[in-house]
Parts: C-alpha cells; sequence; structure tokens
C-alpha cells in the first residue's frame, strides 16, 4: 500500500525573508573585478595598482601584509606620488 506524500508547507514570509538574506550574503562573498583609473595632466594611473604597490611597499619595509588592518592612499598627480598611511601609524610615499 502507497502512502500518501505529505504536503510541504508553504514558506512563510518569515522564512522567505531569511532565505533571501542568506542569498544576499552568498552574492556578497563573490569577488567583483574593478577597475579605477586616475587621469589628470595627460596621464592615467591606475588606482588598483597604486594600492598593491603600497601594500609592497609597507611589506618591503620588513612589516607583515597581514598586520594592516587600515589603509589609506593619498594620490598626488602633480607630484607624481601616492602616499599611504597603514593603520594610522606607518606612512610612506611611492612613485606614481
Amino acid at each position: 500500500m502507497a502512502r500518501p506524500k505529505k504536503a510541504t508547507p508553504a514558506k512563510t514570509p518569515l522564512a522567505a525573508a531569511v532565505e533571501a538574506v542568506k542569498e544576499t550574503a552568498a552574492k556578497k562573498t563573490q569577488k567583483i573585478e574593478e577597475t579605477v583609473y586616475l587621469q589628470a595632466g595627460g596621464s592615467e594611473w591606475d588606482i588598483s595598482d597604486c594600492k598593491e604597490r603600497a601594500v609592497a611597499a609597507f611589506v618591503a619595509e620588513g612589516h607583515n601584509a597581514s598586520s594592516i588592518k587600515k589603509l589609506v592612499v593619498y594620490l598626488k598627480p602633480e607630484e607624481g606620488k601616492a602616499y599611504y598611511v597603514v593603520n594610522d601609524a606607518e606612512n610612506g610615499s611611492i612613485d606614481i
């Protein structure tokens, strides 16, 4: 004798909202490819490259990249420099 199928309950509004939040969180973990350029005075700089080079300069000074909790990069195209501040304490500059 076949058993009758159990009816699947309809999703409650709360369950639907929880599922939507989980889907949104999963989408946020995907890495977005981005490129930002600064153009000034007939020159162009890749901002992502400047950030990576600032981190590399910080590491070249003997620091660990994993110690970076906050990184701020200031671009000064008129000077051809990018100045960086790491963790509100360490600073330096790179040529752009």
